[in-house]
């Protein structure tokens, strides 16, 4: 009769060989989406930290001038060098993220908000209300947003407000048509009903009931816009309908390189590198944050 080896041994040795367990705990595609989402989160949280603590980070006064060393290269006193009216690059970069930042994060806040706002009202009250409503977001849909945002901007002329304003105008359209939509879904739930019948009046029911259930669709949308406001306020700021100079903003300072490219290609590459870097960080959050999403959805 055969023995039964249940272990394997080192040749020469009767001790046995340590057996491998397999690897059944690790969850690679798991990991790979704490990955997708972290990875871009620590990035985003150093270029926001760099912006706000501009002021202690900064070696120089973003507006100073000095013509004697204007368009220098990198060097030590000047990291990135300097521009054509000898302002220091680097410390430009810095207080010029906060301006692109503050207003794309002011603007998200606004479009989100107004959407919620107008697309509850209707959603919830329906009837002639939502007809009204409705027929005005299908006739502001009917236009092209950016077309919508240089309008304003025509009316109101150049400058950090007219552009805020312009892109809350001309972004709530669409979010407030998606959450006139997830609203006509949960008004009909049975909670909402028990809640009606429990003699709750609207704002409590939109306040306690309603508006919470739509804070995951809030914060994908948030993250999802964040990165096209970002290439908005940029844009606009270069062809010279948003920020104005002498104030720093990544996309006034793309449009004082043009002519200098050639001489300081750094000019030009710093705040582009800068726009790219976080457009594609809040780009990839949002997509991450709707898959985890997606996913909670599936499993429930």
């Amino acid at each position: 009769m055969s023995t039964v080896r249940t272990a394997r041994t080192f040749p020469g040795s009767a001790r046995p060989l340590p057996q491998l367990r397999p690897l059944t705990g690790w969850r690679i595609p798991g990991f790979a989406r704490h990955l997708a989402l972290g990875i871009p989160l620590v990035v985003l949280v150093a270029i926001v930290l760099g912006a706000l603590l501009a002021p202690f980070i900064a070696p120089y006064d973003p507006n100073a001038l000095d013509m004697k060393a204007a368009l220098s290269g990198p060097s030590a006193t000047h990291w990135f060098g300097t521009d054509q009216l000898g302002r220091d690059q680097f410390s430009r970069v810095l207080y010029g993220g906060r301006i692109t930042l503050l207003v794309a994060a002011a603007g998200v806040t606004g479009v989100i908000g107004i959407g919620v706002i107008v697309g509850s009202i209707a959603g919830y009250f329906g009837g002639r209300i939502d007809a009204i409503i409705s027929s005005l977001l299908n006739i502001l849909l009917a236009l092209p947003s950016l077309l919508l945002t240089l309008a304003i901007l025509g009316i109101l002329g150049p400058g950090t407000k007219s552009l805020l304003i312009a892109i809350i105008g001309a972004g709530w359209v669409g979010h407030a048509r998606i959450f006139r939509s997830t609203i006509l879904a949960l008004r009909e739930r049975p909670f909402i009903e028990a809640a009606v019948s429990a003699g709750a009046g609207s704002p409590h029911i939109l306040l306690k009931h309603l508006w919470p259930n739509l804070m995951t669709q809030v914060v994908v949308l948030a993250t999802l816009d964040a990165g096209a406001l970002i290439l908005t306020v940029t844009s606009l700021s270069f062809l010279g309908l948003g920020v104005q100079p002498p104030t720093a903003d990544w996309g006034t300072m793309l449009n004082d390189a043009r002519p200098y490219v050639a001489q300081v290609p750094l000019l030009a590459i710093v705040p582009g590198a800068c726009i790219t870097i976080i457009a594609l960080t809040t780009n990839l959050i949002g997509d991450a944050v709707r898959d985890r999403v997606d996913t909670g959805r599936d499993r429930r």
